[in-house]
């Protein structure tokens, strides 16, 4: 089971910014259609990848360990921590992005796609198309 962080500029209420309060009815349709998941938001990114930051900073927080599935508010801040977390994990290497709800297994390849995350994607896609028989 992935834990899954909601990512926005505040936490858990904080803010009422457009990104923020964006979040808080992902959360509460998360809660009511995937109640198996264990997930938890609003929280900065530094906080839903360090579970014990978290810990000490919102100790109410059902979400336990460090997120490995980050939930953004938009486009934009999903593209830029995409790009800025698989340069970070070193050597240019990434799953994703990965697209969720299309009736057939699809995703995307960019520009700057190595020949080891064309393996990878396809891998996925494979896995996707064959599970869905």
């Amino acid at each position: 089971k992935p834990p899954a962080a909601l990512l926005s500029d505040s936490y858990f209420g904080s803010s009422d910014h457009a990104s923020a309060v964006k979040v808080r009815p992902t959360l509460e349709m998360l809660r009511v259609q995937t109640p198996w998941l264990e997930v938890n938001g609003q929280m900065n990114g530094d906080v839903a990848l360090d579970g014990k930051a978290r810990a000490a900073i919102m100790p109410h927080s059902t979400l336990a360990g460090d997120a490995n599935l980050l939930v953004l508010p938009n486009i934009d801040a999903a593209n830029i921590a995409y790009n800025l977390l698989k340069t970070a994990a070193g050597g240019n290497i990434a799953i994703g992005p990965v697209l969720l709800g299309a009736a057939k297994p699809v995703h995307i390849l960019t520009a700057s796609t190595t020949v080891r995350r064309i393996v990878n994607m396809t891998a996925l896609t494979v896995a996707d198309a064959n599970a869905h028989r």
